[in-house]
């Protein structure tokens, strides 16, 4: 079953995307995503400060 998250402060950083949502638990959590084709980088982190760097340092393949 997907999951369905609403995203928002939603940053743009080169070709990955920052946002914040809230967890199955109403915790806040924030993802970094990459956007670029055949990529597939995502994560997600408790500091918005570590999704940012994420974002920055990320280096795509594709």
């Amino acid at each position: 079953m997907p999951v369905h998250r609403r995203f928002r402060d939603r940053l743009r950083i080169g070709p990955v995307e920052v946002g914040t949502y809230y967890d199955g638990r109403g915790r806040e959590m924030h993802t970094a995503a990459c956007t670029a084709p055949r990529c597939g980088f995502s994560a997600d982190y408790h500091d918005r400060s570590a999704a940012e760097l994420a974002a920055r340092t990320h280096r795509c393949a594709a």
